[in-house]
């Protein structure tokens, strides 16, 4: 029998001085089962990043064709395609061709290993952005994770503070490569 999805919900109030961003988000998220806490706390983090009318949660790990997150226009075009993880050339590739812009996050701390190895092939993707977390705050927004979460996330100059009542991570993102403008 396979394993169903845990359901987490999160409160969210985001602060997103850079992008004059403001909201009190209700969300609910569906971790698989072989998702760790890590990685869902880094979905989190990029869609609160991101976050704008329009965006939400797709199947994910459950549907291979279809990112973390997208955010679509009212004609169901994709503008805004969130990868998470080291995803593989090819699935880079399909995505910067079927949505506006492509946004990939990694967090592990192997992600320096394939981004070195990949790096070369991906310069001719002019809509691809590349954000790596450090694996520490990774591993400290992983400390935020519970079933019922009541979260915090401030962006200001870069600088992105999510808090609980039970602690504060403050970390910076490291941009591998950016979108040309």
């Amino acid at each position: 029998m396979a394993l169903k999805a845990t359901i987490h919900k999160a409160e969210l109030q985001l602060a997103d001085m850079d992008r004059n961003h403001y909201a009190e988000l209700a969300l609910t998220i569906a971790r698989h089962p072989s998702e760790t806490d890590e990685r869902m706390m880094v979905r989190l983090l990029a869609y609160a990043l991101h976050a704008q009318d329009g965006i939400a949660w797709t199947k994910g790990l459950f549907d291979v064709d279809e990112p973390e997150i997208w955010v679509r226009d009212l004609t169901g075009a994709i503008t805004l395609w969130i990868d998470i993880g080291q995803p593989d050339e090819t699935r880079l590739r399909k995505a910067c061709g079927r949505a506006a812009q492509v946004v990939v996050v990694c967090h592990a701390s192997s992600s320096e290993v394939w981004w070195k190895q990949i790096a070369p092939r991906l310069t001719r993707l002019r809509n691809l952005s590349v954000l790596r977390v450090p694996a520490d705050a990774a591993q400290a927004l992983a400390s935020l994770a519970a079933r019922g979460m009541r979260l915090q996330c401030l962006v200001q100059d870069g600088a992105i503070t999510f808090s609980s009542d039970a602690a504060t991570v403050e970390l910076a993102l490291q941009t591998l490569q950016r979108t040309a403008d």
